[in-house]
């Protein structure tokens, strides 16, 4: 049975004494039990979960973002053509920083709420439907979690095979991984990502950083001739717009790491930290391997490089990113759930062996089902178009743009600047509806049509 009682001012509270039909300016907070700095109002020991600082916050949604999403784009790239895909790119970084900046207001607004089902449960709220709202918002920030942490286990599977020249069954990979990710996600807070998110960083950048340089001097797949411009067919051209979107949708883990924040007010400037240096990036990764490499640039990236031997280096050096990224999905997806189950309890806030058992637990159940997910969607590129379709599309995109409409409801058009802002957020709303509705048809298409690699098969997915 799960509880909806207040704990540790982790989540709304949802009790039968609120009131219905109020306004965005009449929600009234959660009354924390605990304080932030990590005392019991009885005076013992509370699990802290205020200990990022912001540029903590900010390395730790760098290694959380920048990690698959970055493998994906020299293959975008060289699908539509380098013009566009710049375009694209920066369309949907801009866009994607001013929908991080609009959960921040809304959470400045309401500082209790740490995750989409917090923030629907207060949009719903107004309208008598608060319940419902933070069950379908809240469960599906976790099933898009757990649907990257999937993409993550298929990547760790490419990984292993092309470090061991595929000595073992691609599902048993699976299985390996399965265990070393479960195993780092023992520690209940974000406090240790804050540090580990240094190495996981450094791996994909620095993974990426050799890719160039190889292929730079290499050359090695198929011709070096570039297009401005590709025509293309509507599917596989969308299907790589969804690709570039996937690569700034770390949203879903916003809310969560704002909570963990030291400074509430610090979020901008860790905001900004993640859209700078993964915007760049992006840009100069993609555009550097794709004009030395060519139309053939596999998906993902790493793949591209010449000696059997490098791309060994390469990729082993990118394992830390793919492993640790991963982890901080499920942290976000665990967290929310546990708070679900064990609210109104001491098990949330205290450290206590039902506690702990049921955080393992928790975690050992969404990586199971997310090792399932990568069993069944094998094909890397259409795993994140899937994934961007069904999830990203909202949390990226939608729901950021439908909080500030909810916050602003009647004050749209009273100045130029809300006016302006107004048309963003419709904008932010139009986009997700598009990558929703368009982006489910293109990767199904995909899906269907790819016979290159089987689902639940043993055969090898590196590479050739």
């Amino acid at each position: 049975m799960v509880s909806n009682a207040p704990v540790a001012g982790l989540g709304p509270d949802v009790s039968s004494e609120r009131k219905k039909d109020k306004g965005p300016d009449d929600i009234e907070p959660a009354p924390p039990i605990y304080s932030p700095d990590g005392e019991m109002k009885d005076g013992s020991e509370e699990i802290n979960y205020h200990t990022l600082t912001w540029w903590q916050a900010g390395v730790v949604m760098i290694a959380e973002t920048v990690s698959l999403g970055i493998l994906s784009l020299p293959a975008v790239v060289a699908n539509l053509g380098l013009a566009p895909g710049i375009v694209v790119m920066v369309f949907m970084g801009v866009l994607s920083t001013y929908s991080g900046l609009v959960m921040g207001e809304f959470r400045k607004k309401y500082p209790w709420v740490e995750s989409f089902g917090d923030a629907g449960e207060v949009m719903g709220r107004s309208i008598g439907m608060g319940k419902l709202f933070q069950e379908v918002f809240g469960w599906a920030q976790v099933i898009f979690q757990v649907f990257v942490m999937g993409s993550h286990l298929l990547t760790w599977t490419i990984c292993l095979n092309t470090l061991t020249d595929s000595a073992a069954c691609t599902i048993v990979w699976g299985v390996v991984g399965l265990g070393v990710f479960w195993v780092l996600n023992t520690p209940r807070t974000l406090r240790a990502a804050g540090y580990y998110s240094f190495a996981s960083f450094a791996s994909i950048f620095t993974a990426v950083m050799i890719t160039m340089v190889d292929v730079g001097i290499e050359k090695p797949i198929g011709t070096t001739s570039i297009e401005v411009a590709r025509t293309i067919g509507f599917s596989s051209a969308f299907l790589s717009v969804t690709n570039i979107a996937v690569a700034f949708s770390g949203h879903s883990c916003f809310f969560s790491v704002m909570s963990e924040l030291k400074q509430p007010n610090d979020w901008p400037k860790a905001l900004m930290l993640l859209q700078v240096c993964d915007t760049v990036l992006y840009i100069i990764v993609s555009v550097v391997v794709y004009i030395h490499v060519g139309p053939n640039v596999p998906s993902p990236a790493l793949s591209a490089a010449a000696s059997p031997i490098l791309r060994k280096v390469i990729w082993g050096i990118a394992l830390p990113t793919i492993v640790l990224a991963g982890v901080i999905f499920a942290h976000v997806a665990a967290k929310y759930i546990f708070v679900r189950v064990f609210a109104g309890t001491k098990h949330v806030a205290k450290r206590t062996a039902v506690g702990r058992i049921g955080w393992l637990g928790i975690t050992a159940t969404i990586w199971i089902i997310a090792w399932i997910i990568a069993q069944s969607i094998p094909v890397f590129s259409n795993l994140l178009g899937l994934v961007c379709a069904l999830f990203a599309s909202w949390f990226s995109y939608g729901i950021p743009g439908s909080l500030w409409l909810w916050m602003h409801y009647g004050e749209w058009f009273t100045t130029p600047t809300r006016t302006l802002k107004f048309a963003l957020n419709a904008l932010l709303v139009l986009v997700g509806l598009l990558l929703c509705a368009l982006g489910l048809w293109c990767s199904g298409e995909a899906i269907a049509h790819d016979g290159g690699t089987e689902p639940w098969s043993c055969k090898s997915n590196a590479a050739p």
